[in-house]
């Protein structure tokens, strides 16, 4: 018994068109799929809802829901705002820096390019708050994908007894660090 791949991966949205429009227009993902309904199907509960699907690539669905009677939505504010975010790959730093400028173009504040040695990032919101991250893969992934496979487990030990960071994998941002 495993897993095949993520089905979707749902998330709430203040506008159901907008939010349409600017993954179309931002991230040129397509529009594959909208359902809306006044009764949710799993719980039965009286609650009309939008539901969209996006197209992210290779069988990876991003969805939305648009809840015109609920109240406003937030964020945990007990959580960082660069904690929780969907991660999208691209194809190489060219495409990265492609999208960057063409974010930067239509008024969407980019942060990056950031090097985590074994990818590349560039990070913004889009238009519900959602922090959203571009990565492309770094030349040399391959090998340092390697050195943290071998340090993984003892990793986790040490932080699941310390609760600090372990120096096992320090190396990887040590380039803009300075060490």
């Amino acid at each position: 018994m495993k897993i095949e791949q993520i089905h979707h991966v749902a998330y709430r949205c203040k506008d159901a068109k907008e939010t349409v429009d600017w993954y179309t227009k931002m991230l040129n993902m397509d529009f594959v799929l909208a359902i809306a309904e006044d009764k949710v199907p799993s719980t039965h509960e009286p609650d009309p809802y939008m539901h969209l699907f996006l197209d992210a690539g290779n069988g990876n669905v991003l969805a939305f829901f648009e809840l015109p009677t609920k109240p406003q939505m937030g964020r945990d504010e007990n959580t960082p705002i660069w904690v929780q975010h969907i991660a999208f790959k691209v194809k190489d730093r060219d495409t990265l820096l492609e999208y960057k400028d063409h974010l930067e173009k239509n008024g969407v504040e980019v942060l990056g390019v950031t090097d985590h040695s074994i990818f590349h990032s560039i990070y913004f919101f889009d238009p519900n708050g959602h922090r959203i991250e571009l990565a492309c893969p770094d030349p040399d992934e391959d090998a340092m994908l390697e050195r943290l496979d071998a340090v993984k487990w003892d990793m986790l030990e040490e932080w699941t007894k310390t609760k600090k960071a372990p120096n096992h994998a320090d190396w990887l941002h040590a380039k803009e660090l300075g060490k």
